[in-house]
């Protein structure tokens, strides 16, 4: 005699339509996946007291100084932030987009959301997506956690956040996960998040930086002795307790030189942007530059892979002040070029990353 073990009993339920809701639900915006890319941050103008509460919020972010908090607070508020507001707000002043009155970061940021949302929409429509972009600053305005919270609101139970930051750093990407989940914290229904890792060694963001320096190099009259790839520096000491920053800078220029064809005397890595008195991951570009000049190097190119976006340490820092500091030293000839920006290739990069990062949440 056969036997056939039972079926489990099941109770029939009659299930209503996926998207149907009893009459007096709460109101919900439809199911989408949102997309959050995030920079540094620029002040919200440029007088003394605007510029000192982003540098407040800045300089106190512990990812960004580990100084002890007994040593720093004393020095941040009774001497940095009596001082250098004025300073920054003299050197913002020079670059500030004065239609939009804001940063060009801003701007620039912006133009790369409404590009990559513009890009992302017919692919997210054929593929029965809905996808909602957005971005924020680190610090100052838009802020992470209003931009979640709008994300959300619209229906986002998903979101990718995309820290701007080619290289990895404690200092930079790793505090936008912070504030990310700091804004989850207040949340009573949390979305999934993911953060997009670096994309430092991509061959997209490669020869992405490869056509913009042969663009760049292409306007000049004149052909560059020497090119540096500038990078925001950081303290020594973080590289010593193993952040990969020093590591993925190295990638990319070692990538970079391969993909133009060109030597480490060519194209060499530097680092910008140093303060306080300790001791940052060199060689320093300012000192570099001045060093270069010095030696007979009379004409010189400054790229700077590391900054998706123009800025002060770019347009400024690099621009005016290192311009100055070679041609005060010997040198005869010196360029900036671009970062990539919202350009074509520019946006190429973003898009292949957060097409790649969004595989499984919204395959397009």
């Amino acid at each position: 005699m056969a036997f056939f073990p039972r079926r489990p009993y099941v109770r029939r339920m009659n299930i209503a339509a996926p998207h149907a809701l009893p009459a007096d639900h709460p109101r919900l915006a439809p199911r989408a996946t949102g997309v959050l890319i995030v920079n540094l941050g620029t002040p919200e103008a440029t007088d003394y007291w605007s510029m000192r509460r982003y540098l407040k919020e800045f300089l106190s972010d512990r990812r960004v100084i580990e100084t002890p908090r007994l040593i720093w607070w004393p020095v941040l508020n009774l001497i940095i932030l009596s001082t250098r507001p004025g300073k920054k707000g003299k050197d913002y002043d020079t670059i500030w987009n004065r239609e939009r009155n804001e940063g060009p970061l801003k701007t620039i940021t912006r133009s790369q959301c409404e590009q990559l949302a513009s890009r992302l929409a017919r692919a997210a429509e054929q593929a029965g997506q809905r996808l909602m972009i957005d971005w924020a600053m680190r610090y100052g305005e838009p802020s992470i956690a209003s931009r979640v919270q709008a994300l959300q609101d619209q229906g986002c139970d998903r979101i990718l956040v995309v820290p701007l930051y080619p290289q990895y750093s404690a200092a930079t990407t790793a505090t936008v996960g912070d504030k990310t989940f700091d804004a989850l914290k207040s949340m009573r229904w949390q979305p999934a998040v993911r953060m997009a890792p670096p994309w430092h060694d991509d061959p997209v963001y490669i020869d992405a930086l490869a056509r913009s320096i042969e663009d760049g190099l292409s306007k000049l009259d004149f052909a560059p002795d020497v090119i540096l790839a500038s990078f925001h520096g950081v303290p020594q000491a973080y590289l010593d307790k193993g952040d990969p920053y020093y590591c993925h800078c190295a990638k990319t220029t070692r990538l970079l030189r391969s993909r133009l064809g060109m030597d480490d005397r060519k194209l060499r890595m530097t680092f910008q942007s140093r303060f306080g008195p300790a001791e940052w991951i060199k060689p320093y570009t300012d000192e570099t530059v001045k060093q270069l000049a010095r030696d007979g190097v009379k004409k010189l190119a400054v790229v700077t892979p590391g900054f998706v976006a123009d800025c002060l340490e770019t347009i400024e820092e690099i621009g005016v002040e290192n311009r100055d500091f070679f041609l005060e030293h010997g040198g005869e000839k010196f360029a900036r070029i671009d970062c990539l920006n919202d350009s074509e290739a520019g946006m190429d990069v973003l898009e292949a990353v957060v097409q790649r990062e969004l595989r499984g949440w919204a395959d397009l």
